[in-house]
């Protein structure tokens, strides 16, 4: 019998070298690593040079006898035959540890009797060849530990940022006890159950001798290590979107290599804190139980990318998959399309009841306002002035403006269009708005700047900054600026009002299932998505509530230090002073940047010259400027 499976046994004399899939290596643009995929391997280390907890950790758990045994265990077979005997299934194994390193060296996977007499001639015989020493060694630094990591030096270093040669006590237990499950006892996707696990091992190195009840009140007295990647970190969002891109860029056939990508780690840290404070705080009793939040640069560089509200409990990707209604963000593409049709922001829409079949959309604030100017439609986000601003341009123009910013996702035919009924992702919505500040140049986002491999050869660099034709006319841009900007200054996005120049728009689907809010300065553009996996609505939360707050309080942050700039198109020279100009009823007029500071006064100054004359139009004058 022993002859008919040696027959076909691999050849011992050299050691077999495991196909292993390649490394990709995400870096940011600050040349820090964001994440590592594929089959990770550490520095080779010599069991005798790591910490003596790490190795008793292991034996205490994984082969008790590791030291007196020959290769294969019989009381440890006995006593699992007889557990397994009891529990009526397979609950626990005999392999030693010479066993497991001949399963990983030299053979397949599979479970069945004669690989487990295969396995067993092949300890023997290592155990023949080589010391105790040696085998530890090779075991230690091939086992496989979970997150693609192989060895314990791939995951010391990936799980708690060390060299294997620095682990604590602690640490060594949560190592050893991914052996069992590196999946299911992962530390940084599943850190009770790590704790948990770590537990049972401590409990067996007790009972092994190896350490004491003092030595466990020692560590249980030192602050625990700090979680490599806590809850909500989003930056395996952003490599998890990277990494999938590589075989695209350089096939899928290659080596280890490293990407070099967009990523700002300040602004990635302050998206993160910035969503993840709403979540956990205001967004609990609003019903919000998802986020995202995406910041490009004006050539579509991403910059910050949050997928979600935590990585751990969920790898799906909002910012970059989720397919959602964008609600009134939308509408720039149709007064964009109207702008282009030879309207004007002063140009008067009617804002009246809307009635087509059994669809009756109505507007977020009660009543219809008549006559009014589009720049006060898209402040104060009318919706039935949208619609009939759809009408008057027609569906084809706006979806045309659409694509030729960036949007791909299919688009509906009908008047809904207006009010965002048509999905799209943030990240694609926010590649839209990109061409508003940076000139009217179509973008596409991008993250990978270059690929090497190990040796540094490059193989893939990017080249030229996209989108170098404009396909915004610069006077139209300025115009529809204008308007996005009266939308931050005194419309539904006044909670995002920043310290310079910023414009957007926010979005609100229907039933509140879906909260925007899409703005820009000259140096960044930000969406914020906020709404629930499962459709459900949140409690009143509209994009210029929650969203609006995320957006202004992560764009002060990613500010920091930058001067104040004007917006394409809002640093031309303001009109003649002395010019006047007509404002129609409570609609404060734009100064020559955008700052409406007196919007407050002027307002109530319409209301009593309204009240004394019965009219609702006023003549303003510039004041002189110097």
């Amino acid at each position: 019998m022993l002859a008919f499976y040696a027959y076909d046994l691999p050849d011992v004399g050299q050691v077999a070298q495991a196909e292993r899939r390649p490394t990709v290596t995400v870096l940011a643009a600050d040349g820090s690593t964001i994440e590592r995929y594929g089959d990770i391997y550490g520095t080779t280390i010599n069991a005798a040079d790591l910490p003596p907890n790490l190795v008793n950790a292991v034996i205490a758990t994984e082969d008790r006898r590791f030291f007196s045994h020959f290769g294969i265990d019989p009381i440890g077979l006995l006593r699992a035959a007889f557990v397994n005997f009891q529990a009526g299934r397979v609950v626990q194994g005999g392999s030693t540890i010479t066993q497991q390193l001949a399963k990983n060296l030299f053979l397949t996977p599979d479970r069945t009797m004669g690989r487990k007499i295969q396995e067993a001639m092949l300890a023997i015989w290592l155990e023949r060849a080589y010391s105790k020493n040696q085998i530890l060694t090779a075991y230690l630094n091939r086992v496989y530990l979970g997150a693609g990591t192989y060895g314990v030096d791939a995951a010391a270093k990936t799980y708690f940022n060390k060299p294997a040669t620095e682990v604590n006590l602690r640490e060594a237990a949560t190592l050893a006890g991914l052996l069992k499950a590196p999946s299911r006892y992962s530390p940084t996707t599943n850190p009770d159950k790590a704790a948990e696990r770590a537990g049972v091992v401590l409990g067996a190195m007790m009972d092994a001798g190896y350490i004491t009840e003092a030595d466990i009140r020692t560590m249980r007295s030192a602050p625990p290590t700090p979680r490599r990647k806590p809850e909500g970190d989003g930056d395996r969002y952003f490599a998890d979107w990277v990494a999938d891109q590589v075989s695209g860029f350089i096939g899928k056939e290659h080596d280890d290599v490293i990407v070099h990508t967009t990523m700002d780690r300040r602004m990635q840290r302050a998206a993160e804190r910035r969503l993840s404070a709403v979540l956990t705080g205001a967004g609990v009793a609003s019903r919000v139980d998802q986020g995202a939040l995406v910041a490009l640069g004006p050539d579509g560089s991403v910059r910050a990318l949050i997928g979600g509200a935590s990585y751990g409990a969920s790898q799906f990707n909002r910012a970059t998959q989720a397919l959602r209604q964008p609600g009134s963000a939308f509408k720039p593409m149709v007064f964009l399309a109207a702008l282009e049709a030879g309207m004007t922001a002063d140009t008067l829409v009617d804002d009246s009841p809307v009635r087509i079949k059994d669809w009756q959309p109505s507007n977020f604030e009660k009543g219809f306002r008549g006559p009014m100017p589009l720049r006060d439609a898209l402040a104060h986000s009318v919706n039935t002035a949208a619609i009939h601003l759809l009408e008057r341009t027609g569906v084809d123009p706006v979806r045309a403006v659409a694509r030729r910013l960036g949007v791909t996702s299919p688009m509906s035919r009908d008047l809904s269009l207006a009010l965002g009924t048509s999905e799209v992702t943030l990240l694609e919505l926010a590649g839209a708005y990109t061409a508003f500040a940076n000139g009217g140049r179509a973008v596409w986002p991008y993250a990978v700047t270059s690929i090497q491999d190990n040796a540094g050869r490059v193989l893939y660099q990017r080249r030229g900054s996209g989108g170098a034709t404009p396909v915004i006319d610069p006077v139209k841009l300025a115009e529809l600026n204008r308007m996005l900007l009266a939308v931050v200054e005194y419309g539904t996005g006044k909670s995002a009002k920043l310290d310079r120049m910023a414009a957007g728009k926010t979005g609100t689907s229907q039933d509140y299932r879906d909260a925007w809010f899409m703005g820009f300065t000259a140096d960044y553009v930000a969406g914020v998505w906020l709404g629930n996996d499962d459709n459900q609505p949140m409690k009143r939360v509209t994009g210029g509530g929650l969203p609006a707050r995320i957006w202004h309080d992560f764009m002060i942050d990613a500010h920091a230090g930058l001067p104040a700039r004007p917006l394409p198109g809002l640093d031309i020279a303001p009109p003649r002073p002395g010019a006047p100009m007509l404002v129609a009823e409570d609609t404060p007029p734009p100064g020559p940047t955008g700052a409406l500071e007196d919007v407050p006064l002027i307002g109530q100054f319409q209301k009593l010259i309204q009240s004394l004359t019965g009219s609702g139009k006023v003549e303003y004058t510039y004041p002189e400027r110097n």
